[in-house]
């Protein structure tokens, strides 16, 4: 006789239904393999969001503070860096470093406690700034896929945190350390990891064997990201050398676009707008640098306009319905940093606002929220006609570079010292003469 149990999904994580089997005849038990986890759209599971964009879909969150500032529900000591978090159901996982060794965290995103660590030993690479990691973990299939600042990457068991596959990117491409350490977060393509590291790699998911690489360029600092053109997948990155688009498949290289920035500093995502007749693709970076919107012509970046108007030092910007949102200057002139609202299909400035510092945003429900570089929370409507905010609190003191993350009436902010604070923004429950 043969018993099935499927268990019921939990509100942890949305998982595939795990079979206990019990075959009573052969006089043994027989338990199936872990769950699949899978994401939702509710979910952060990787650098950037979703869509890899910045934009959080829920209009389901409150839009003010309490009289008495932002409500905080926990926090945790999770290390110096700047690594942002990933989410899926009530797991969160990020990145710290402390007396040498860095520390993967994987922590339960109601109390903030720990689930699990996975530790090695790394340099801090703390030049010029407090150091520790600056990628975000990424969750996918149930892994969870990080790099550190000396080029260590790890696929982990995303319930258990124990190791699947490892590597050092120096050893797999014989490409140096860059100056402030490997920052770009993994990006997950169907079996496809692809990383930043001097080439742009791919590993295979399952094993960590290396599918392929482009040829060798100056690795930057930010973090690939994927979109299709005429069913075929693509990917993007912007490195010290120049803005790359490849094919998902094979590694072989579609357009380049040289890009150049002072002291080799290219540290930011591109924005990929798919909404009109062509694919567009804007990239910018600090130092006066600028930014440029590109549209990409068969197997050329062309460039339909650039400008000195938003100069992206560290923070990505935001594309939102025909307008860009981010900040203008450097971390080492945070009073002198905007940020900045542009018309994406001119380039021109419709408003700059400042007392923000170099700070970082994401969106949601067509609302900005602004973490400031001393740790203040500030929400305002997307809009092009002005920065207009609705609610400001503080979160964090401290060096706040790390972009706020929102999940199912939660936002995640953290510090460069190490500080993680959950700030709650659930809509607060009907009143009783509210109710029909």
């Amino acid at each position: 006789m043969v018993f099935v149990h499927f268990s019921r999904p939990t509100q942890m994580l949305v998982a595939t239904a795990q079979a206990i089997i019990v075959v009573v005849a052969a006089g043994f038990f027989v338990q199936a393999a872990q769950p699949v986890w899978q994401e939702t759209p509710d979910d952060w599971a990787h650098w950037r969001g979703p869509h890899c964009d910045g934009i959080y879909s829920s209009s389901d969150w409150a839009r003010d503070f309490p009289q008495t500032g932002a409500q905080i529900d926990w926090e945790a000591a999770v290390g110096t860096g700047f690594s942002s978090v990933s989410i899926v159901g009530n797991r969160l996982w990020t990145m710290g470093h402390k007396d040498g060794i860095d520390t993967v965290w994987c922590l339960d995103t109601t109390t903030g406690k720990t689930i699990w660590t996975h530790t090695y030993p790394s340099a801090i690479v703390d030049n010029l700034h407090e150091g520790g990691p600056g990628s975000t973990p990424t969750f996918a299939s149930g892994r969870i896929i990080t790099l550190g600042k000396e080029g260590h990457y790890f696929c982990l068991d995303a319930q258990s945190g124990a190791v699947i596959w490892k590597g050092m990117l120096p050893e797999l491409t014989g490409v140096e350390r860059p100056t402030w350490g490997f920052s770009g977060s993994a990006l997950v393509c169907g079996k496809h990891v692809i990383l930043d590291a001097g080439p742009l790699v791919s590993l295979d998911l399952e094993t960590g064997t290396l599918l392929w690489k482009t040829k060798d360029f100056a690795p930057g600092y930010g973090s690939a990201v994927s979109f299709v053109r005429d069913g075929e997948p693509l990917v993007a990155l912007l490195n010290n050398d120049a803005l790359l688009v490849a094919r998902v498949a094979d590694g072989s290289l579609v357009a380049e676009f040289p890009w150049n920035t002072s002291f080799s500093t290219s540290s930011t995502t591109p924005v990929i707008d798919t909404s009109g007749p062509e694919i567009r693709l804007w990239i910018s970076t600090g130092y006066r640098r600028g930014g440029a919107m590109l549209r990409l012509v068969g197997d050329s970046l062309e460039r339909v306009w650039e400008n000195k108007s938003l100069s992206n030092h560290m923070a990505s910007s935001i594309l939102w319905k025909g307008h860009l949102y981010g900040f203008d200057g450097n971390s080492h002139r945070a009073r002198s940093v905007s940020l900045v609202c542009l018309d994406a299909a001119t380039g021109e400035e419709r408003w700059r606002e400042r007392g923000l510092g170099c700070g970082s945003l994401m969106l949601a429900d067509e609302t900005l929220i602004v973490l400031s570089d001393q740790g203040e929370l500030v929400f305002a409507p997307a809009s092009p006609q002005a920065f207009t905010p609705v609610a400001r609190g503080d979160a964090l003191d401290g060096k706040c570079w790390t972009v706020p993350v929102l999940v199912r009436g939660r936002i995640y902010c953290r510090n460069a010292d190490g500080r993680l604070v959950c700030v709650n923004v659930e809509q607060p429950a009907p009143s009783a003469a509210t109710l029909p």
